[in-house]
């Protein structure tokens, strides 16, 4: 059975950026590509590079895994569930980075731009293998594809070449995955700095939309939004690049062209664009709103959940095993 994987760090509510470049192409995905088992997990150990506070990071856990029920994966498709919940992927992360060197992960971009924000309490050495923990998540499934953003992209070469080392080494282990990234919506910029991604970490609230914020929220981000001057609704990212984010939200969401979008308001302003824009928004994550304050306190979640763990145990302790064993470590039985 092929397999694609995809994990999202519970480090803060999931906003409309994550979910229109990432949660909303694998629920398309899913019913795309009917020949392929799906896993995806919250990346719980990924987020403790930096201190968290133990009650807010559990509630940001369960809040992410009903969220990603809401928006749309189906439990019968999807093997959903909780990093830290399966152990094969600390152990993999370990057999990995002997197999790593310390050049290819200080060349990582992410490493470099996070530990200048940490200088201050020290870096982790947390942060710094955070790659090779990355390349345990993907090829403990043999995972043949990875939906990942254009940020990800250097990580996911990293395990490739990973994989390949191994693979050199121990005779064929792993899968050498490929990367999938939307062609459409797979970067949604902020709505105050559209030089820049959409980003839970960002210090302005007013930069993003979360899923779960309420309607007067949303539409009022939504007319906040950073514009321009030349007040003629057109997709023009070098000149208009706020307007050029807005049109892809709407684009992504209602499945309209720019040439489409640039027709309903050739004779309208920005104003009327952002008020269609926000109840389009808004509509958009009623029901997902719906849906998950059905499934958070719910033996729903917990059973999909548990359900995702058994199958990702499974299949990833068959795999670490299967390494362990090329590697020579532990009695051959």
């Amino acid at each position: 059975m092929k397999r694609i994987l995809s994990g999202i760090q519970p480090t803060g509510s999931l906003n409309i950026g994550t979910y229109l470049g990432s949660v909303k192409n694998f629920v398309k995905l899913q019913d795309d590509m009917p020949d392929y088992e799906f896993f995806i997990f919250i990346a719980d150990l990924h987020a403790i590079t930096v201190p968290k506070d133990r009650q807010k990071l559990r509630g940001l856990i369960k809040e992410l895994a009903a969220l990603y029920v809401a928006c749309g994966l189906d439990p019968n498709r999807v093997n959903l569930f909780i990093q830290s919940e399966v152990p094969a992927h600390a152990q993999m992360a370990y057999l990995l980075q002997c197999n790593s060197y310390i050049g290819e992960l200080e060349r990582m971009t992410q490493f470099k731009d996070k530990a200048q924000k940490q200088q201050t309490n020290g870096v982790t050495v947390g942060l710094f293998t955070y790659p090779t923990l990355m390349a345990a998540d993907i090829l403990l499934y043999d995972a043949e594809f990875v939906p990942v953003g254009h940020d990800q992209k250097q990580h996911l070469e990293l395990t490739r070449d990973i994989a390949e080392r191994v693979n050199n080494k121990y005779n064929d282990i792993f899968t050498v995955p490929k990367p999938l990234i939307a062609k459409k919506g797979a970067r949604i910029k902020s709505l105050k700095n559209p030089n820049k991604k959409m980003s839970k970490s960002d210090d302005n609230i007013k930069s993003r939309i979360n899923l779960l914020d309420d309607e007067n929220v949303i539409k009022a981000r939504i007319r906040s939004a950073v514009t321009d001057s030349i007040g003629i609704v057109q997709y023009d990212e070098e000149n208009q690049p706020g307007l050029a984010n807005l049109m892809t939200i709407y684009s992504v969401i209602t499945n309209k062209s720019f040439d489409e979008i640039e027709m309903l308001y050739k004779d309208k302003g920005y104003k009327e664009f952002k008020e269609d824009l926000g109840e389009i928004v808004y509509q958009e994550l009623k029901p997902i709103q719906e849906r998950y304050n059905e499934l958070i306190n719910s033996k729903e979640l917990n059973d999909i959940l548990d359900q995702g763990q058994e199958k990702a145990f499974k299949v990833s302790m068959k795999k670490l095993r299967k390494l362990k064993h090329r590697i020579g470590l532990g009695r051959n039985r």
